[in-house]
Protein backbone atom coordinates (compact mmCIF):
# COMPACT_ATOMS: atom_id res chain seq x y z
CA UNK A 1 0.00 0.00 0.00
CA UNK A 2 3.04 2.29 -0.08
CA UNK A 3 1.99 3.90 -3.39
CA UNK A 4 -1.44 4.77 -1.98
CA UNK A 5 -0.01 5.99 1.32
CA UNK A 6 2.56 8.12 -0.51
CA UNK A 7 -0.21 9.79 -2.54
CA UNK A 8 -2.22 10.36 0.65
CA UNK A 9 0.80 11.87 2.40
CA UNK A 10 1.47 14.18 -0.55
CA UNK A 11 -2.11 15.49 -0.42
CA UNK A 12 -1.83 16.27 3.29
CA UNK A 13 1.62 17.79 2.84
CA UNK A 14 0.30 19.86 -0.08
CA UNK A 15 -2.29 21.48 2.17
CA UNK A 16 0.27 22.57 4.75
CA UNK A 17 2.92 23.71 2.25
CA UNK A 18 1.54 24.73 -1.13
CA UNK A 19 -1.80 25.72 0.41
CA UNK A 20 0.01 28.05 2.81
CA UNK A 21 2.02 29.44 -0.12
CA UNK A 22 -1.14 30.14 -2.14
CA UNK A 23 -2.68 31.88 0.87
CA UNK A 24 0.43 34.03 1.25
CA UNK A 25 0.44 35.00 -2.43
CA UNK A 26 -3.22 35.99 -2.23
CA UNK A 27 -2.62 38.00 0.92
CA UNK A 28 -5.32 36.78 3.30
CA UNK A 29 -5.84 39.45 5.94
CA UNK A 30 -7.47 38.68 9.28
CA UNK A 31 -8.18 42.39 9.77
CA UNK A 32 -10.47 42.66 6.74
CA UNK A 33 -14.15 42.13 7.49
CA UNK A 34 -15.76 39.26 5.60
CA UNK A 35 -19.27 39.61 4.07
CA UNK A 36 -21.05 37.84 6.94
CA UNK A 37 -20.20 40.77 9.23
CA UNK A 38 -21.22 43.58 6.88
CA UNK A 39 -24.15 41.99 5.04
CA UNK A 40 -25.71 39.52 7.47
CA UNK A 41 -29.33 39.07 6.40
CA UNK A 42 -30.42 35.89 8.18
CA UNK A 43 -30.88 34.04 4.86
CA UNK A 44 -27.71 33.76 2.75
CA UNK A 45 -25.24 35.94 4.67
CA UNK A 46 -24.98 34.24 8.06
CA UNK A 47 -22.08 34.15 10.52
CA UNK A 48 -21.34 30.42 11.02
CA UNK A 49 -18.67 28.43 12.93
CA UNK A 50 -15.62 27.54 10.84
CA UNK A 51 -15.98 23.77 11.31
CA UNK A 52 -19.53 23.91 10.01
CA UNK A 53 -18.54 26.12 7.07
CA UNK A 54 -15.82 23.59 6.16
CA UNK A 55 -18.20 20.62 6.24
CA UNK A 56 -20.81 22.45 4.18
CA UNK A 57 -18.18 23.46 1.61
CA UNK A 58 -16.90 19.88 1.38
CA UNK A 59 -20.37 18.41 0.93
CA UNK A 60 -21.32 21.19 -1.51
CA UNK A 61 -18.45 20.41 -3.87
CA UNK A 62 -18.37 16.62 -3.43
CA UNK A 63 -21.25 15.24 -5.48
CA UNK A 64 -21.03 11.88 -7.22
CA UNK A 65 -18.04 13.27 -9.10
CA UNK A 66 -15.26 12.36 -6.60
CA UNK A 67 -16.56 8.78 -6.56
CA UNK A 68 -17.82 8.06 -10.09
CA UNK A 69 -15.06 10.12 -11.74
CA UNK A 70 -12.16 8.33 -9.98
CA UNK A 71 -13.80 4.95 -10.65
CA UNK A 72 -13.91 5.74 -14.36
CA UNK A 73 -10.44 7.29 -14.14
CA UNK A 74 -9.10 4.10 -12.53
CA UNK A 75 -9.64 2.34 -15.87
CA UNK A 76 -6.60 4.26 -17.15
CA UNK A 77 -4.36 2.88 -14.41
CA UNK A 78 -2.23 4.44 -11.64
CA UNK A 79 -1.87 7.66 -13.65
CA UNK A 80 -5.29 8.53 -12.25
CA UNK A 81 -3.79 8.72 -8.76
CA UNK A 82 -1.02 11.01 -9.99
CA UNK A 83 -3.60 13.37 -11.53
CA UNK A 84 -5.66 13.38 -8.32
CA UNK A 85 -2.60 14.38 -6.27
CA UNK A 86 -1.10 16.91 -8.67
CA UNK A 87 -4.50 18.24 -9.75
CA UNK A 88 -5.78 18.75 -6.21
CA UNK A 89 -2.64 20.52 -4.97
CA UNK A 90 -1.58 22.59 -7.99
CA UNK A 91 -4.88 23.22 -9.79
CA UNK A 92 -8.04 22.28 -7.88
CA UNK A 93 -6.94 23.80 -4.58
CA UNK A 94 -5.86 27.01 -6.30
CA UNK A 95 -9.11 27.15 -8.28
CA UNK A 96 -11.30 26.61 -5.22
CA UNK A 97 -9.31 28.99 -3.02
CA UNK A 98 -9.49 31.88 -5.48
CA UNK A 99 -13.14 31.31 -6.43
CA UNK A 100 -13.96 31.54 -2.72
CA UNK A 101 -11.59 34.33 -1.69
CA UNK A 102 -12.31 36.56 -4.69
CA UNK A 103 -15.98 36.21 -3.76
CA UNK A 104 -15.11 37.19 -0.18
CA UNK A 105 -13.20 40.26 -1.40
CA UNK A 106 -16.09 41.25 -3.68
CA UNK A 107 -18.68 41.13 -0.90
CA UNK A 108 -19.94 37.59 -1.57
CA UNK A 109 -20.62 37.86 -5.30
CA UNK A 110 -21.44 34.73 -7.32
CA UNK A 111 -18.84 33.38 -9.71
CA UNK A 112 -20.25 35.01 -12.91
CA UNK A 113 -19.89 38.41 -11.23
CA UNK A 114 -16.37 37.57 -9.99
CA UNK A 115 -15.27 36.47 -13.47
CA UNK A 116 -16.99 39.48 -15.03
CA UNK A 117 -15.13 41.86 -12.73
CA UNK A 118 -11.81 40.50 -14.06
CA UNK A 119 -12.63 39.60 -17.69
CA UNK A 120 -15.30 42.13 -18.68
CA UNK A 121 -19.05 42.34 -19.35
CA UNK A 122 -19.09 39.78 -22.19
CA UNK A 123 -17.53 37.18 -19.89
CA UNK A 124 -20.01 38.15 -17.16
CA UNK A 125 -23.06 37.58 -19.38
CA UNK A 126 -21.61 34.38 -20.81
CA UNK A 127 -20.89 33.02 -17.35
CA UNK A 128 -24.36 33.90 -16.12
CA UNK A 129 -26.04 31.85 -18.84
CA UNK A 130 -23.42 29.12 -18.71
CA UNK A 131 -23.55 28.74 -14.91
CA UNK A 132 -27.35 28.63 -14.71
CA UNK A 133 -27.59 25.92 -17.38
CA UNK A 134 -24.78 23.91 -15.79
CA UNK A 135 -26.23 24.17 -12.29
CA UNK A 136 -29.75 23.19 -13.34
CA UNK A 137 -28.36 20.14 -15.16
CA UNK A 138 -26.32 19.23 -12.07
CA UNK A 139 -29.37 19.65 -9.84
CA UNK A 140 -31.54 17.44 -12.03
CA UNK A 141 -28.95 14.68 -12.36
CA UNK A 142 -28.37 14.81 -8.61
CA UNK A 143 -32.04 14.02 -8.16
CA UNK A 144 -32.13 10.84 -10.26
CA UNK A 145 -28.66 9.62 -9.18
CA UNK A 146 -29.25 9.38 -5.43
CA UNK A 147 -32.83 8.20 -6.02
CA UNK A 148 -31.49 5.22 -8.00
CA UNK A 149 -28.96 4.37 -5.26
CA UNK A 150 -31.67 4.60 -2.57
CA UNK A 151 -34.01 2.43 -4.60
CA UNK A 152 -31.34 -0.27 -4.86
CA UNK A 153 -30.88 -0.49 -1.07
CA UNK A 154 -34.46 0.18 0.10
CA UNK A 155 -36.73 -1.05 -2.70
CA UNK A 156 -38.83 2.14 -2.44
CA UNK A 157 -40.53 3.32 -5.64
CA UNK A 158 -38.19 5.44 -7.78
CA UNK A 159 -40.75 8.17 -8.52
CA UNK A 160 -41.61 8.54 -4.82
CA UNK A 161 -37.92 8.97 -3.98
CA UNK A 162 -37.53 11.57 -6.73
CA UNK A 163 -40.51 13.45 -5.32
CA UNK A 164 -39.08 13.44 -1.79
CA UNK A 165 -35.69 14.69 -3.01
CA UNK A 166 -37.40 17.40 -5.08
CA UNK A 167 -39.26 18.64 -1.99
CA UNK A 168 -36.05 18.67 0.06
CA UNK A 169 -34.18 20.58 -2.65
CA UNK A 170 -36.95 23.18 -2.82
CA UNK A 171 -36.92 23.72 0.94
CA UNK A 172 -33.11 23.94 1.03
CA UNK A 173 -33.20 26.47 -1.79
CA UNK A 174 -35.59 28.98 -0.21
CA UNK A 175 -35.05 28.61 3.56
CA UNK A 176 -32.17 30.34 5.41
CA UNK A 177 -28.95 28.38 4.96
CA UNK A 178 -28.65 27.56 8.68
CA UNK A 179 -32.16 26.07 8.98
CA UNK A 180 -31.73 22.88 6.93
CA UNK A 181 -28.27 22.79 5.36
CA UNK A 182 -26.51 23.99 8.50
CA UNK A 183 -28.27 21.41 10.68
CA UNK A 184 -28.24 18.31 8.45
CA UNK A 185 -24.77 18.59 6.94
CA UNK A 186 -22.87 17.59 10.13
CA UNK A 187 -24.87 14.32 10.13
CA UNK A 188 -24.19 13.83 6.43
CA UNK A 189 -20.52 14.56 7.13
CA UNK A 190 -20.40 11.75 9.68
CA UNK A 191 -21.77 9.29 7.12
CA UNK A 192 -19.22 10.51 4.59
CA UNK A 193 -16.41 10.03 7.13
CA UNK A 194 -17.55 6.48 7.87
CA UNK A 195 -17.68 5.62 4.18
CA UNK A 196 -14.25 7.08 3.47
CA UNK A 197 -12.42 5.38 6.36
CA UNK A 198 -14.42 2.16 6.07
CA UNK A 199 -13.46 1.50 2.45
CA UNK A 200 -9.73 1.97 3.20
CA UNK A 201 -9.73 -0.34 6.22
CA UNK A 202 -11.90 -2.83 4.35
CA UNK A 203 -9.31 -3.11 1.59
CA UNK A 204 -6.51 -3.57 4.15
CA UNK A 205 -8.47 -5.99 6.38
CA UNK A 206 -9.43 -8.27 3.49
CA UNK A 207 -5.86 -8.25 2.18
CA UNK A 208 -6.43 -6.96 -1.31
CA UNK A 209 -3.25 -6.57 -3.34
CA UNK A 210 -2.80 -2.97 -4.42
CA UNK A 211 -2.47 -2.37 -8.17
CA UNK A 212 -2.16 -6.05 -9.19
CA UNK A 213 -0.35 -6.44 -12.51
CA UNK A 214 -0.50 -2.69 -13.23
CA UNK A 215 2.25 -0.84 -15.07
CA UNK A 216 2.81 2.64 -13.68
CA UNK A 217 3.72 4.01 -17.11
CA UNK A 218 1.22 2.31 -19.45
CA UNK A 219 -2.34 3.31 -20.30
CA UNK A 220 -4.37 0.17 -19.54
CA UNK A 221 -7.85 1.44 -20.47
CA UNK A 222 -9.85 -1.57 -21.77
CA UNK A 223 -11.27 0.52 -24.64
CA UNK A 224 -7.83 1.96 -25.42
CA UNK A 225 -9.09 5.51 -24.89
CA UNK A 226 -6.32 8.15 -24.97
CA UNK A 227 -4.96 9.34 -21.65
CA UNK A 228 -4.73 12.93 -22.91
CA UNK A 229 -7.08 14.72 -22.79
CA UNK A 230 -9.78 12.25 -21.67
CA UNK A 231 -8.43 11.48 -18.17
CA UNK A 232 -8.48 15.19 -17.27
CA UNK A 233 -12.08 15.54 -18.46
CA UNK A 234 -13.36 12.26 -16.97
CA UNK A 235 -11.70 12.71 -13.58
CA UNK A 236 -12.63 16.27 -12.68
CA UNK A 237 -14.14 16.22 -9.19
CA UNK A 238 -11.37 14.92 -6.97
CA UNK A 239 -8.72 16.86 -8.89
CA UNK A 240 -10.10 20.02 -10.57
CA UNK A 241 -13.74 20.89 -11.18
CA UNK A 242 -15.35 24.12 -12.36
CA UNK A 243 -18.55 23.20 -10.53
CA UNK A 244 -16.78 23.99 -7.26
CA UNK A 245 -16.51 27.66 -8.20
CA UNK A 246 -20.30 27.94 -8.29
CA UNK A 247 -20.48 26.62 -4.72
CA UNK A 248 -17.62 28.51 -3.04
CA UNK A 249 -19.51 31.85 -2.88
CA UNK A 250 -22.15 30.20 -0.65
CA UNK A 251 -19.58 29.78 2.10
CA UNK A 252 -17.80 33.04 1.22
CA UNK A 253 -20.97 34.67 2.57
CA UNK A 254 -20.75 32.75 5.88
CA UNK A 255 -17.01 32.60 6.67
CA UNK A 256 -15.89 34.68 9.66
CA UNK A 257 -12.26 35.42 8.80
CA UNK A 258 -10.15 35.54 5.64
CA UNK A 259 -7.56 33.37 7.38
CA UNK A 260 -10.12 30.55 7.43
CA UNK A 261 -10.13 30.48 3.63
CA UNK A 262 -7.27 27.98 3.34
CA UNK A 263 -9.13 25.43 5.46
CA UNK A 264 -12.56 26.09 3.98
CA UNK A 265 -11.69 26.30 0.27
CA UNK A 266 -8.24 24.78 -0.30
CA UNK A 267 -8.71 22.27 2.51
CA UNK A 268 -12.09 21.06 1.27
CA UNK A 269 -10.55 20.44 -2.16
CA UNK A 270 -7.75 18.39 -0.60
CA UNK A 271 -10.35 16.42 1.41
CA UNK A 272 -12.26 15.72 -1.81
CA UNK A 273 -8.97 14.63 -3.36
CA UNK A 274 -8.60 12.09 -0.54
CA UNK A 275 -12.08 10.73 -1.32
CA UNK A 276 -11.19 10.49 -5.01
CA UNK A 277 -7.88 8.80 -4.16
CA UNK A 278 -9.65 6.17 -2.07
CA UNK A 279 -12.22 5.27 -4.72
CA UNK A 280 -9.67 5.21 -7.54
CA UNK A 281 -7.54 2.90 -5.37
CA UNK A 282 -10.57 0.74 -4.59
CA UNK A 283 -11.30 0.35 -8.30
CA UNK A 284 -7.71 -0.65 -9.11
CA UNK A 285 -7.43 -2.95 -6.07
CA UNK A 286 -10.81 -4.65 -5.79
CA UNK A 287 -10.84 -5.77 -9.42
CA UNK A 288 -8.01 -7.83 -10.87
CA UNK A 289 -8.06 -6.07 -14.23
CA UNK A 290 -9.50 -2.94 -15.89
CA UNK A 291 -11.62 -5.27 -18.05
CA UNK A 292 -13.25 -6.78 -14.95
CA UNK A 293 -14.20 -3.36 -13.60
CA UNK A 294 -15.35 -2.19 -17.04
CA UNK A 295 -17.74 -5.16 -17.19
CA UNK A 296 -19.33 -4.13 -13.86
CA UNK A 297 -19.59 -0.49 -14.97
CA UNK A 298 -21.19 -1.57 -18.26
CA UNK A 299 -23.77 -3.64 -16.37
CA UNK A 300 -24.94 -0.85 -14.08
CA UNK A 301 -22.85 2.33 -14.25
CA UNK A 302 -20.24 3.22 -11.57
CA UNK A 303 -23.04 2.85 -9.01
CA UNK A 304 -22.75 -0.92 -9.46
CA UNK A 305 -19.07 -0.69 -8.51
CA UNK A 306 -19.94 1.34 -5.41
CA UNK A 307 -22.55 -1.22 -4.35
CA UNK A 308 -20.30 -4.26 -4.94
CA UNK A 309 -17.22 -2.77 -3.28
CA UNK A 310 -19.13 -1.45 -0.25
CA UNK A 311 -21.12 -4.59 0.54
CA UNK A 312 -18.17 -6.93 -0.03
CA UNK A 313 -15.70 -4.98 2.10
CA UNK A 314 -18.03 -3.90 4.92
CA UNK A 315 -20.79 -6.51 4.98
CA UNK A 316 -24.51 -5.89 4.63
CA UNK A 317 -24.96 -3.28 7.38
CA UNK A 318 -21.60 -1.58 6.90
CA UNK A 319 -22.16 -1.54 3.16
CA UNK A 320 -25.59 0.01 3.73
CA UNK A 321 -24.02 2.84 5.76
CA UNK A 322 -21.24 3.28 3.20
CA UNK A 323 -23.73 3.55 0.35
CA UNK A 324 -25.69 6.10 2.41
CA UNK A 325 -22.42 8.01 2.68
CA UNK A 326 -22.24 7.98 -1.12
CA UNK A 327 -25.91 8.98 -1.45
CA UNK A 328 -25.48 12.14 0.66
CA UNK A 329 -22.82 13.46 -1.72
CA UNK A 330 -25.10 14.13 -4.72
CA UNK A 331 -27.92 15.27 -2.44
CA UNK A 332 -25.68 17.82 -0.71
CA UNK A 333 -24.50 19.11 -4.08
CA UNK A 334 -27.92 19.10 -5.73
CA UNK A 335 -29.52 21.25 -3.04
CA UNK A 336 -26.78 23.86 -3.18
CA UNK A 337 -26.73 23.76 -6.99
CA UNK A 338 -30.31 25.04 -6.98
CA UNK A 339 -29.53 27.49 -4.18
CA UNK A 340 -26.57 28.86 -6.17
CA UNK A 341 -28.81 29.19 -9.24
CA UNK A 342 -31.32 31.23 -7.24
CA UNK A 343 -28.58 33.57 -6.05
CA UNK A 344 -27.05 33.99 -9.51
CA UNK A 345 -30.47 34.84 -10.97
CA UNK A 346 -31.13 37.22 -8.06
CA UNK A 347 -27.87 39.06 -8.74
CA UNK A 348 -28.57 39.16 -12.47
CA UNK A 349 -32.03 40.67 -12.06
CA UNK A 350 -31.14 42.60 -8.89
CA UNK A 351 -33.82 40.96 -6.74
CA UNK A 352 -33.36 41.28 -2.98
CA UNK A 353 -33.58 37.85 -1.31
CA UNK A 354 -34.26 38.75 2.31
CA UNK A 355 -38.04 38.26 1.86
CA UNK A 356 -39.37 34.80 1.09
CA UNK A 357 -41.75 36.12 -1.59
CA UNK A 358 -38.74 37.28 -3.64
CA UNK A 359 -37.07 33.89 -3.19
CA UNK A 360 -40.22 32.09 -4.31
CA UNK A 361 -40.40 34.39 -7.34
CA UNK A 362 -37.21 32.73 -8.57
CA UNK A 363 -37.49 29.26 -7.05
CA UNK A 364 -40.96 28.33 -8.38
CA UNK A 365 -40.20 28.79 -12.09
CA UNK A 366 -36.69 27.38 -11.56
CA UNK A 367 -38.03 24.11 -10.18
CA UNK A 368 -40.76 23.99 -12.82
CA UNK A 369 -38.05 24.05 -15.49
CA UNK A 370 -36.00 21.47 -13.58
CA UNK A 371 -39.03 19.15 -13.38
CA UNK A 372 -39.59 19.36 -17.14
CA UNK A 373 -35.90 18.62 -17.80
CA UNK A 374 -36.04 15.64 -15.45
CA UNK A 375 -38.64 14.05 -17.77
CA UNK A 376 -36.42 14.36 -20.85
CA UNK A 377 -33.68 11.95 -21.91
CA UNK A 378 -30.78 14.34 -22.20
CA UNK A 379 -27.91 11.80 -22.23
CA UNK A 380 -26.44 13.41 -25.34
CA UNK A 381 -26.58 16.87 -23.76
CA UNK A 382 -24.99 15.51 -20.58
CA UNK A 383 -21.97 14.32 -22.54
CA UNK A 384 -21.05 17.98 -22.80
CA UNK A 385 -21.04 18.35 -19.01
CA UNK A 386 -17.51 17.03 -18.47
CA UNK A 387 -16.12 19.45 -21.05
CA UNK A 388 -18.30 22.35 -19.87
CA UNK A 389 -17.25 21.71 -16.28
CA UNK A 390 -13.57 21.97 -17.17
CA UNK A 391 -14.17 25.00 -19.38
CA UNK A 392 -15.60 26.70 -16.30
CA UNK A 393 -12.53 25.74 -14.23
CA UNK A 394 -10.29 27.16 -16.97
CA UNK A 395 -12.14 30.49 -17.00
CA UNK A 396 -11.95 30.80 -13.21
CA UNK A 397 -8.23 30.04 -13.22
CA UNK A 398 -7.63 32.69 -15.92
CA UNK A 399 -9.66 35.16 -13.85
CA UNK A 400 -7.47 34.41 -10.83
CA UNK A 401 -4.35 34.85 -12.97
CA UNK A 402 -5.59 38.24 -14.21
CA UNK A 403 -6.39 39.40 -10.68
CA UNK A 404 -2.95 38.35 -9.45
CA UNK A 405 -1.15 39.96 -12.38
CA UNK A 406 -3.05 43.22 -11.95
CA UNK A 407 -2.11 43.23 -8.27
CA UNK A 408 1.55 42.65 -9.11
CA UNK A 409 1.50 39.24 -7.42
CA UNK A 410 2.90 35.86 -8.48
CA UNK A 411 0.28 34.98 -11.12
CA UNK A 412 1.99 31.73 -12.23
CA UNK A 413 0.23 29.71 -9.52
CA UNK A 414 -2.98 30.23 -11.53
CA UNK A 415 -1.52 30.85 -15.00
CA UNK A 416 0.16 27.44 -15.34
CA UNK A 417 -2.93 25.32 -14.52
CA UNK A 418 -5.09 27.71 -16.61
CA UNK A 419 -2.81 27.19 -19.62
CA UNK A 420 -2.79 23.41 -19.12
CA UNK A 421 -6.60 23.24 -18.92
CA UNK A 422 -6.87 25.42 -22.03
CA UNK A 423 -4.91 22.75 -23.91
CA UNK A 424 -7.06 19.97 -22.41
CA UNK A 425 -10.40 21.64 -23.20
CA UNK A 426 -9.39 22.62 -26.73
CA UNK A 427 -7.96 19.18 -27.56
CA UNK A 428 -11.04 17.41 -26.17
CA UNK A 429 -13.69 19.35 -28.10
CA UNK A 430 -11.64 19.12 -31.30
CA UNK A 431 -11.36 15.32 -31.20
CA UNK A 432 -14.57 14.30 -29.43
CA UNK A 433 -17.50 12.92 -31.41
CA UNK A 434 -19.70 15.52 -29.74
CA UNK A 435 -17.25 18.16 -31.00
CA UNK A 436 -15.33 18.40 -34.27
CA UNK A 437 -14.28 14.71 -34.41
CA UNK A 438 -10.76 15.47 -35.66
CA UNK A 439 -7.89 12.94 -35.40
CA UNK A 440 -6.35 12.85 -31.93
CA UNK A 441 -2.82 13.80 -32.97
CA UNK A 442 -4.03 16.87 -34.88
CA UNK A 443 -6.40 18.01 -32.13
CA UNK A 444 -3.73 17.60 -29.44
CA UNK A 445 -1.27 19.73 -31.41
CA UNK A 446 -3.88 22.40 -32.09
CA UNK A 447 -4.91 22.33 -28.40
CA UNK A 448 -1.32 23.00 -27.33
CA UNK A 449 -1.06 25.85 -29.87
CA UNK A 450 -4.30 27.43 -28.58
CA UNK A 451 -2.98 27.21 -25.02
CA UNK A 452 0.34 28.77 -26.02
CA UNK A 453 -1.40 31.64 -27.85
CA UNK A 454 -3.64 32.22 -24.80
CA UNK A 455 -0.60 32.37 -22.53
CA UNK A 456 1.23 34.80 -24.81
CA UNK A 457 -1.86 37.02 -25.06
CA UNK A 458 -2.16 37.04 -21.27
CA UNK A 459 1.51 37.96 -20.78
CA UNK A 460 1.30 40.75 -23.36
CA UNK A 461 -2.07 42.27 -22.45
CA UNK A 462 -2.32 41.94 -18.66
CA UNK A 463 -0.24 44.38 -16.65
CA UNK A 464 -0.29 45.62 -13.04
CA UNK A 465 -2.86 48.37 -12.53
CA UNK A 466 -1.72 51.92 -11.75
CA UNK A 467 -2.01 51.57 -7.98
CA UNK A 468 0.10 48.38 -7.90
CA UNK A 469 2.65 49.00 -10.64
CA UNK A 470 4.97 50.88 -8.29
CA UNK A 471 4.50 48.74 -5.21
CA UNK A 472 2.93 45.31 -5.30
CA UNK A 473 0.31 44.66 -2.63
CA UNK A 474 2.14 42.86 0.16
CA UNK A 475 1.17 39.35 1.20
CA UNK A 476 -0.31 39.48 4.68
Amino acid sequence: MLYFLLCLALLVLGYFTYGAFVEKVFGANSEKKTPCWDKEDGVDYINMPTWKVFFIQLLDIAGLGPIFGPILGALYGPQALLWIVAGSILAGGVHDYFSGMLSVRSGGKSIPEVVGDEMGSFARQTMRVFSVILLVLVGVVFISGPAALLRNITGINMQLLIGIIFVYYFAATILPIDKIIGRLYPIFGALLLFMTIGIVFGLIYHGYEFLPNRDLTTNVHPKDLPLFPLLFITLSCGALSGFHSTQSPLMARCMRNEKNGRLVFYGAMIAEGVIGLIWATAGMTFYQSPEAMQAVIASGSPAAVVNEVSTTLLGAFGGFLAILGVVVLPITSGDTAFRSTRLILAETFKLDQTKIARRLMIALPLFAVAFVISLVDFNIIWRYFGWSNQMLSMLVLWSAAIWLAQKGKLHWIATIPATFMTAVDAAFILQAQIGFNLPANISNIVGVIIAAVSLIAFLVLVRPTADTSKTAEPAE
